[in-house]
């Protein structure tokens, strides 16, 4: 729908699953961000540590000299909303300071022990994303008695958590997570009841972008660039069912299906 905002995949990793290494270099990654803006992205998310299944960590060091750079070299070129997607407050300090405005969580500010508080210092937006396990082994063998009452109430205490130490309510966004320590099956289902976490009172950020459930769906699309309409259908969706944001790589089919959903959609109320 045209409410909903389209987030931009900028990665500056060697090994990420769908366009690792493409944009590793800042001049690369900026001229990548400028080209998802003129397509229509409202936001940016640059991430320098790969955070897919069986990914291995990177320092913090390293993932600052990754990200901080073309997040600078962004803010030079480009007002709007700029993410870092990490889980080191290290990393999110240094993206504040080079001009991001959004922390993007994958564990929920959960990694480090003062990240709540780092949060709240830095005064960013904050995304608290579900995680079952780490990246290595996170999709070894997921298990849950109900995935949207787990993943709901674990998103719901860590808000809680964030805004004991500082945050303010309104800066707070929620992800549930598809693809990180879920099967096909949880991500199906989280997906057609994210109502359940929208009752929370909180915005949600929904991204499915070329993931493997794609394939797993599909029986084809073993490469994640021939995943674009199962990520069409799955953005919708999410859209659909009240996501306020979506996380993409092809933002211009994005922006362009939204739009048509939302054409639709305001035809069918005037009915």
């Amino acid at each position: 729908m045209s409410d909903v905002l389209v987030m931009g995949i900028v990665n500056v990793t060697p090994d990420s699953f769908s366009d690792g290494g493409r944009w590793a270099s800042t001049e690369a990654a900026l001229d990548h961000a400028m080209r998802l803006v003129g397509e229509g992205a409202q936001v940016l998310d640059v991430g320098g540590e790969s955070t897919r299944p069986g990914a291995d960590p990177v320092g913090e060091a390293e993932e600052i000299e990754r990200t901080a750079p073309v997040i600078a070299a962004i803010r030079a070129r480009w007002d709007g909303r700029i993410s870092v997607d990490t889980m080191k407050p290290a990393v999110a300090r240094a993206a504040v300071a080079a001009g991001a405005t959004m922390w993007n969580d994958v564990t929920a500010l959960g990694h480090a022990p003062d990240s709540a508080a780092v949060a709240a210092k830095l005064g960013c937006d904050v995304v608290l994303m579900h995680m079952k396990g780490e990246p290595r082994t996170m999709q070894a063998d997921p298990r849950y008695d109900d995935v949207v009452a787990e993943v709901r109430d674990h998103l719901a205490g860590r808000a809680e958590a964030a805004m004991a130490a500082g945050v303010a309510r309104e800066k707070i966004w929620l992800d549930p997570g598809i693809g990180f320590g879920k099967t096909l099956d949880h991500n199906l289902t989280l997906t057609a009841r994210l109502e359940s976490l929208i009752d929370l009172g909180f915005p949600v950020l929904y991204a499915a972008s070329r993931k493997r459930m794609i394939q797993a769906v599909d029986g084809t699309a073993t490469d994640a660039g021939d995943r674009l309409g199962g990520s069409l259908a799955l953005a919708l969706e999410g859209a659909r069912r009240g996501a306020r944001m979506v996380r993409v790589h092809d933002v211009r089919e994005t922006v362009q299906a939204l739009k048509v959903q939302g054409a639709l959609l305001g035809a069918a109320s005037r009915e």
